[in-house]
């Protein structure tokens, strides 16, 4: 099973950079095409989180716009801190499982060898995350449900420290209910968030947690405390996360960009691997 993530798209209306110099609009368009060249099919696509840049109407339909040109594939969402729900919700309700919650944008994918749950960690008006007390009682019943399914969560604010001073300020806060929601349910297996434009590994409890870059900008490397924050044109990437029975998830990240090649292996006499 393939799944792949798609996160921080900071789509604007048409025309329009962000943060005045990144052309979000283009490269999501760009992230699109990359997933519907792949050679094998992704079975599920998932975009975790700051869809637009504002959260306006108007982002919206451009995304929406920009779906139906390169990607006509199903596609499931979760917002970010960029998003505003009732917005993406009145816009895009098109899009499958938006309105399954009345208050979130929360919902399990059951169809395929691992049970995905999307969950919503928007605060409106912050830039950090949060799950209410409601939410985690409605993450742990949901996994009750299915004890021996092996599942991966999708979220928009990573749930583990980074390093990143001024990123893991606006991260998921109050971050170990949580982990204990998450360290009681062994079929955990998988969390991925976008967030901080960075691809990072961490664990929560038992679980192997992941972030994705963005498909835009990334952020810049930093691990100093005052240091502000900012961003950079590193290479765009999404990531493919690899489902195998017999031997879990791998993830991949995967390059926006073309590049030259592919060029043949093609070894040497000398080579000290060759078989005899």
């Amino acid at each position: 099973m393939l799944i792949v993530q798609l996160t921080d798209l900071h789509v604007r209306a048409a025309g329009v950079p962000a943060s005045r110099v990144s052309e979000t609009n283009m490269l999501t368009e760009q992230a699109f095409r990359a997933v519907r060249a792949l050679t094998t099919p992704p079975d599920m696509i998932l975009i975790t989180g700051d869809l637009t840049e504002c959260g306006v109407a108007a982002e919206y339909e451009n995304l929406a716009a920009i779906l139906r040109r390169s990607l006509p594939n199903r596609v499931y969402v979760v917002p970010g801190n960029h998003d505003r729900r009732e917005v993406l919700r009145a816009v895009m309700p098109h899009l499958p499982k938006i309105s399954d919650d009345p208050a979130f944008v929360q919902y399990t994918i059951e169809d395929g060898p691992v049970r995905v749950i999307m969950l919503d960690t928007v605060v409106p008006g912050f830039g950090h995350g949060a799950l209410s007390d409601a939410q985690l009682a409605w993450l742990d019943a949901r996994l009750q449900e299915q004890p021996s399914k092996p599942t991966l969560i999708g979220m928009h604010h990573p749930a583990f420290r980074t390093g990143i001073p001024h990123m893991d300020r606006i991260a998921l806060q109050d971050a170990d209910r949580f982990h204990a929601v998450i360290a009681r349910h062994r079929q955990v297996v998988r969390i991925i968030a976008g967030h901080h434009h960075r691809a990072i590994v961490g664990q929560v409890a038992h679980a192997v947690a992941t972030v994705s870059p963005s498909v835009a900008h990334q952020v810049e490397l930093t691990f100093d405390a005052e240091d502000p924050g900012a961003f950079t044109f590193e290479p765009p990437a999404f990531q493919i996360h690899a489902w195998q029975p017999d031997g879990g998830f791998a993830t991949h990240t995967v390059y926006t960009q073309t590049y030259p090649g592919p060029f043949p292996f093609l070894t040497d006499p000398d080579y000290p691997g060759k078989q005899l």
